[in-house]
């Protein structure tokens, strides 16, 4: 592997992995680590390019960001985990779970997408404009190259077509915000195409679970309890 993920540990027990968002890092779930390390063996990972983990050679890519997951958690001798994902996070561990339906025991799918169409095109228009004027400068500039390769991410993945949901096999919580920047029809298309989940939406926009962390964990921990 040409890379060694940045991570936050904390707590024993079953493993919970935690996936953040395009351009965040592990520190969005600081509301979430400290009450899920009370009953679990929580892993908040920087996802590659994003945070302290590095770039690396590999494609700049939602599918491989799940193989660098699977890496990690072979590294790491976990053979199965919960995994939580929000936004990109939540892509890669869809795109996880589909291709390595073993590994997973329980999936939280926090404001995932299977494509740009599922953004609000309030939203996602700004996206693709800075895309395409990232793009253009990407040739003469190292950051305009990041900045294309960062948005890129969200003008032209996941692309996760909805007969694959079907692959899925955790049993799995999808949840939003009742304002997300995901179309609420989207959101429900992803729950309804899963075989074993639940639908859930919170009070706030795509931000919950930095924004309403109470309501959010409480329904966190009651899904993984049942």
């Amino acid at each position: 592997m040409d890379i060694s993920h940045y991570y936050i540990e904390q707590g024993t027990g079953y493993p919970f992995i935690l996936l953040h968002g395009n351009g965040e890092d592990s520190s969005y779930f600081s509301n979430q680590i400290n009450e899920f390390s009370l009953l679990y063996h929580v892993f908040a990972i920087d996802t590659r390019g994003h945070g302290k983990t590095d770039r690396g050679n590999a494609p700049f890519t939602i599918r491989q960001f799940a193989d660098d997951l699977m890496e990690f958690m072979d590294s790491h001798k976990i053979d199965r985990a919960n995994i939580l994902g929000f936004s990109d996070g939540a892509n890669i561990a869809m795109i996880f779970a589909i291709k390595y339906p073993d590994r997973v025991n329980k999936l939280i799918l926090n404001g995932g997408n299977l494509n740009a169409k599922g953004i609000k095109r309030t939203v996602q228009v700004p996206i693709e404009i800075g895309y395409k004027m990232a793009s253009l400068f990407s040739g003469k500039s190292l950051q305009a190259r990041e900045n294309a390769e960062m948005l890129g991410l969200m003008v032209n993945e996941p692309d996760i077509a909805v007969d694959d949901l079907a692959k899925i096999q955790a049993v799995t919580l999808v949840i939003a915000g009742t304002k997300d920047m995901v179309k609420e029809e989207h959101t429900r298309l992803i729950a309804k195409n899963i075989s074993n989940a639940k639908l859930q939406f919170i009070k706030g926009n795509h931000f919950i679970a930095n924004k309403n962390p109470i309501e959010f964990n409480h329904a966190i921990s009651d899904f993984l309890k049942q």
